[in-house]
């Protein structure tokens, strides 16, 4: 009976994350809908979703404490969460949906390597054979798409931060609370961007709205980002660092069909980029069958 119990937490969690994945499939293309630069928006988005989840924690008269080293952690940790969106956002704007979201499967290499590092694990021959596999497929997309140079070395250092801040939520999830762990991070992100704007003079200029972009905002900051980032940390109290990346990398997926429903991205795109997504998503589902194969073979 405990086996079934943890089976079927396990299958609600990867039902979870594969809703919480879709979610960020749309979130590029929010990305590309509103019309202010990606620093600023990055900030409208941690705003409304800081607030609505300070709001979450009072209506449901749930704590948020939390001592002060794990605050400083998290607060830390908001630093990457924000570099993240910044570049990915950036990306999006110098290159295309698609291009950003193919750069950003190469978070499963970064994971494979960082996550045995930073945990002092042993480092998994299976998830380097996979995540180089992902690089042969980024490389392909760099020879063919060399008009995007600079939105795909941004889309790979956006995947880096994604890489690092999952890894620590993978360890903070376990004695936090997921919402708290979204709260104080997305705060931190708050007050790192502030700073960066207050610095650059950001606040003087690019901040003005346009009326569509207040409703792509609120969307983004809510359901996007409070919501998602809550169920993506909760996730990670049954999986790896490593198995949330690759599953997120189905992100691509979901992100490139809506880019073609919305923006025609396809017809900007080369056979290259193709051959080399092919190969991605391909690593990316055959990953776990590959896995269990070995598993039953080393059972025998």
């Amino acid at each position: 009976m405990p086996q079934t119990h943890t089976s079927a937490g396990i299958n609600k969690n990867l039902l979870i994350l594969h809703f919480t994945v879709f979610i960020w499939g749309f979130t590029s293309i929010l990305g590309e809908l509103i019309s202010i630069a990606a620093v600023q928006l990055v900030w409208y988005r941690v705003v409304i979703a800081t607030i609505s989840l300070f709001l979450y924690f009072k209506f449901n008269k749930t704590s948020y404490k939390i001592s002060r080293k794990t605050l400083l952690k998290l607060v830390a940790t908001g630093a990457l969460v924000g570099g993240h969106w910044i570049l990915f956002f950036a990306a999006i704007k110098l290159s295309t949906v698609s291009v950003t979201l193919v750069c950003l499967s190469s978070n499963t290499l970064f994971t494979a390597i960082l996550e045995p590092v930073i945990n002092r694990t042993r480092i998994s021959k299976m998830e380097i054979v996979a995540g180089v596999l992902i690089i042969i497929g980024i490389i392909l997309i760099f020879k063919f798409e060399t008009q995007y140079t600079k939105g795909i070395i941004i889309g790979l250092l956006s995947s880096v931060c994604a890489s690092l801040f999952s890894i620590i939520n993978a360890r903070q999830v376990k004695h936090t609370d997921a919402p708290v762990i979204a709260f104080y991070e997305l705060s931190g992100a708050f007050i790192w961007i502030s700073v960066y704007l207050f610095f650059t003079h950001g606040f003087a200029h690019d901040m003005v709205l346009k009326n569509s972009d207040i409703g792509y905002l609120l969307i983004l900051g809510t359901v996007c980002t409070s919501l998602a980032y809550v169920a993506g940390v909760s996730v990670m109290k049954e999986f790896s660092a490593f198995k949330v990346a690759l599953i997120t990398n189905l992100e691509p997926v979901y992100g490139i069909i809506m880019a073609f429903i919305f923006f025609d991205d396809m017809h900007k795109l080369s056979t290259g980029f193709w051959a080399g997504a092919i190969i991605i998503l391909s690593t990316i589902f055959m990953f776990p069958l590959a896995q269990k194969q070995i598993a039953k073979r080393r059972a025998k």
